[in-house]
């Protein structure tokens, strides 16, 4: 009866605990002290840089959870900058809310992994950054480590000869700007043209100042050859690569002449104006005064190249059929009284018909 009864004493004074070390959880089953002799009897060493939750001091209760998070030194690499930081954190959640780090941050573990001193955490904080790139500008944010890997994230595809504004291995930080420059290496062509020649002969037939065009030049046609670079869709540079004649030029051909001019003839001697011979007194004068003014103006030497000459308006045969010819060629060179003696000769044998003005005579 005594070991029953003490029996049932034992079992009503025993408790069941939840033990959590470092994350690690395991079932104590104890019949009474505080955490301290808990973990004593459970051989949990701790001092007091660890973190002991209820105190040691605390009398435990039975279902009572007992969480021991010892002091760890991990090495945290924050955006590139490595440091070694102490904490009682039992998992790396609870680290990144230690440090202030934006719930959002690129972890190198799940956020649910246990810490231990052998621990090595990467954290890569987010960034505002901005990338332009095929006329695009967008503004991002990013826990992209390098720019390499920034640029595959935001699908941006490089090609070998594209143009990178950063390196690719830059660490990406706040406000970073990187401009992705497209380039396409190609080739051109240039057509121009080739200068024909002129191929001359002597053609004895042709006086020396002639010339014979026997068949018309032609031009040919010259193809430069460029290497080209083309950025973001104009043409940067251009380099000559070679050059080719693909249509040959035609050379054209002339004759000239190979024999001298004959020496031209003396121009005839110029017959003189005026033979200068006397005419006789003036008969009939100023008859003859009024109609050259109706035929002339009174203008004996009147020449207005309408075939009649002179003041009184001789043609040529009539001045020289009344013997003008001993004056002068046409009446125009003649003085006024060798026209007049002309006129009163014409007069003596056909009256003053020849006269349109003859009725100015009164």
């Amino acid at each position: 009866m005594a070991l029953v009864a003490g029996l049932m004493a034992f079992a009503t004074s025993s408790k069941s605990l939840t033990l959590v070390v470092d994350g690690q959880s395991s079932t104590v089953t104890t019949y009474g002290g505080n955490v301290a002799s808990i973990l004593k009897h459970e051989e949990v060493t701790v001092n007091a840089a660890d973190h002991v939750s209820p105190a040691l001091d605390t009398p435990v209760k039975d279902g009572e959870t007992i969480t021991v998070n010892k002091s760890k030194k991990i090495t945290v690499s924050l955006d590139g900058a490595q440091r070694t930081v102490t904490t009682t954190s039992s998992n790396l959640r609870d680290l990144v809310n230690q440090l202030g780090v934006a719930a959002n941050a690129k972890l190198s573990a799940p956020a649910s992994s246990l810490l231990s001193s052998a621990s090595e955490i990467t954290i890569i904080t987010p960034k505002k950054v901005t990338v332009v790139a095929d006329g695009k500008k967008n503004q991002e944010t990013t826990t992209a480590e390098t720019v390499k890997d920034l640029l595959a994230q935001a699908g941006v595809k490089l090609s070998a000869a594209d143009r990178v504004s950063v390196p690719v291995t830059t660490a990406v930080k706040d406000d970073l700007v990187v401009t992705v420059n497209r380039v396409v290496n190609g080739t051109a062509t240039e057509t121009s043209a080739v200068p024909f020649e002129t191929e001359q002969s002597v053609d004895a037939n042709l006086f020396k100042d002639e010339k014979k065009v026997i068949s018309e030049g032609v031009a040919g046609t010259l193809e430069t050859t460029f290497s080209t670079v083309v950025v973001d869709g104009v043409e940067e540079s251009r380099t000559e690569t070679g050059t080719a004649v693909v249509k040959a030029p035609v050379a054209a051909k002339v004759s000239v002449g190979g024999k001298d001019r004959p020496a031209p003839e003396p121009a005839p001697a110029a017959a003189a104006a005026n033979t200068g011979a006397a005419a006789p007194a003036m008969g009939n004068e100023a008859m003859w005064d009024a109609i050259a003014q109706c035929e002339s103006t009174g203008n004996w030497s009147i020449n207005t190249g309408n075939g009649y000459y002179g003041g009184l308006q001789f043609d040529v045969q009539t001045w020289l059929g009344a013997g003008g010819g001993d004056y002068a060629p046409n009446a125009s060179l003649a003085t006024k009284a060798q026209q007049i003696d002309i006129a009163n000769r014409v007069y003596a044998q056909r009256g003053l018909s020849p006269w349109g003005c003859a009725g100015a005579a009164g």
